[in-house]
C-alpha cells in the first residue's frame, strides 16, 4: 500500500457528515437549472435496479435531490441526445456520456476474458453486430429473443452475443424500454470526440478515483474504491495523483481522503427531507452509512418474509441531515400505503409525514394509509400529521 502524506486537515464526525450531504446534493439549494442531467453528471453514476415500488431507483435518485420532477422528465433527461449510457460501475448504472473514455480500462479487461459468461457459437457475435448496423437500435427480443426455453439465466445466442458486445464496448445500451435494454452500435451512440479507448488504465483509474471522491465529499479507501467497484490496489496506485487530499475524521479508524474543494467552505443551507432509495449513493454502502449516520440499513427484498424487520423495500427517511427512520411503501390505486413505518423517535413523525405526502403526490396518489408502526403509540400522531 502506498505510504501516505500526513493529513493536513482533521474533521469532526459532524463536519464530515455535512460535507458528505453537500457533496451528494442534500444540503444547500439544489441546482434546478441543470436538473436531472446535473445530478447525473455530479454523482457520476446512478444505479439501476429491477425493483419498482414507488418508482425505480434511478428515478428516486433525482427525486430525492430535486423534489417532484416529472418521471417522464427523468427518463428523457437520462436517455435523449446521447447524454448517458448504461455500463458496469458500482453495479449496472447510468453514466454520463462524458465518462465513456474513462471506462476503457474495464472494457479492455472484459475483452481479455476468453469465456465471459456463456459459450457463444461461431458467427453469433458478428451476426448481432450486422443486424444492429442494419436495423438498430434494438432490444434483445428484437434481435431474436432474449431467452431459450430454460431457466431465466438460459440466454439465447443473440442475447449472449449482444451482452458480450456491450461489455467489450462495441455496443451501447442507450435506454431502457419497458425495462428492456435497447442496444445500438457505439459508433452511432457515442459522440465522435468521446469514442476512443486512448486512455491507459492509470489515467482511467485516476479520473474515476477523483470523481468518486468529489461525489462522496470525503471517504475511506474502501468507500472511494467501491463507488465504481475498483480494487483496493487500483485505488492505491493512483490516489496520490488524483487530486484528493488525505484527512482524518473523528471516530473513523481508517485513513480518509477528501475533495479539496469540499474543504474550502463550510457546508450550509437547506436540508432535504425525503425518502431514499436503498440504492442511492448516499447510503448504498452499509458500513459507510453506519459510520457516518449511525444508522444500520439492510435491503430486505431478498430476505424471507417472516424474517424481515423493516419490510420488502424499506426506504430510509432523511431529514435535517440525519437518518431518522424508514418506511416500506406500496401503492394501491390512488393510495400510498405505508406498510411498515419504523421511527427512531417521536421527532421523526412530522418529517415522515412530510416525506410521505410529497412522495404520494409525486407518484399520483391522493392519500396515505399507515398499516403498521414499530412504535404503535406514535400511530395516531403520524395519521394526524398526514391529514
Amino acid at each position: 500500500m502506498t505510504s501516505l502524506p500526513s493529513p493536513a486537515t482533521a474533521l469532526s464526525a459532524d463536519e464530515a457528515r455535512r460535507i458528505v450531504l453537500r457533496a451528494q446534493g442534500f444540503l444547500g439549494a439544489p441546482d434546478r437549472r441543470s436538473g436531472v442531467r446535473g445530478v447525473l453528471r455530479h454523482l457520476g453514476s446512478v444505479q439501476l435496479d429491477t425493483i419498482s415500488v414507488l418508482a425505480r431507483s434511478h428515478e428516486l435518485v433525482p427525486y430525492a435531490r430535486l423534489g417532484a420532477v416529472g418521471r417522464d422528465t427523468v427518463e428523457g433527461a437520462y436517455w435523449t441526445q446521447t447524454h448517458a449510457f448504461e455500463y458496469w460501475s458500482h453495479a449496472a448504472c447510468i453514466l454520463p456520456i462524458e465518462e465513456w473514455p474513462h471506462f476503457a480500462f474495464r472494457r479492455r479487461a472484459y475483452r481479455t476474458r476468453p469465456h465471459w459468461h456463456h459459450d457463444l457459437p461461431a458467427g453469433a457475435y458478428d451476426q448481432v453486430i450486422k443486424q444492429l448496423r442494419a436495423e438498430g437500435p434494438l432490444t434483445a427480443t428484437e434481435l431474436g429473443g432474449a431467452k431459450n426455453k430454460g431457466e431465466w439465466w438460459d440466454w439465447s445466442e443473440s442475447k449472449i452475443a449482444v451482452e458480450r458486445a456491450l461489455m467489450h464496448g462495441e455496443v451501447v445500451c442507450t435506454e431502457r424500454r419497458s425495462w428492456k435494454r435497447v442496444y445500438d452500435l457505439a459508433e452511432r451512440a457515442v459522440p465522435d470526440p468521446l469514442l476512443h479507448d486512448d486512455l491507459d488504465d492509470t489515467e482511467c483509474l485516476r479520473r474515476l478515483v477523483r470523481q468518486a471522491g468529489e461525489a462522496l465529499g470525503v471517504g475511506t479507501r474502501a468507500d472511494i474504491a467501491d463507488y465504481h467497484r475498483l480494487k483496493g490496489e487500483q485505488f492505491d496506485a493512483v490516489v496520490a495523483d488524483s487530486g484528493l487530499v488525505p484527512v482524518t475524521v473523528q471516530g473513523w479508524d481508517k485513513p480518509a481522503w477528501a475533495d479539496p474543494k469540499a474543504l474550502e467552505t463550510t457546508p450550509r443551507g437547506r436540508h432535504r427531507t425525503t425518502l431514499l432509495s436503498p440504492f442511492d449513493s448516499l447510503i448504498w454502502e452499509r458500513a459507510r452509512t453506519e459510520r457516518i449516520f449511525g444508522f444500520t440499513h439492510r435491503l430486505e427484498a431478498y430476505v424471507p418474509k417472516p424474517k424481515r424487520i423493516h419490510g420488502y423495500f424499506a426506504m430510509p427517511l432523511l431529514s435535517g441531515g440525519r437518518l431518522l427512520g424508514r418506511v416500506d411503501p406500496a401503492r394501491e390505486g390512488s393510495t400510498l400505503v405505508a406498510r411498515q413505518v419504523s421511527l427512531d423517535s417521536p421527532k421523526a413523525v412530522e418529517p415522515m409525514a412530510q416525506a410521505l405526502l410529497e412522495a404520494a403526490s409525486w407518484v399520483g396518489c391522493d392519500s396515505v394509509r399507515v398499516e403498521r408502526m414499530n412504535r404503535p403509540e406514535l400511530t395516531a400522531d403520524l395519521v394526524r400529521a398526514l391529514t
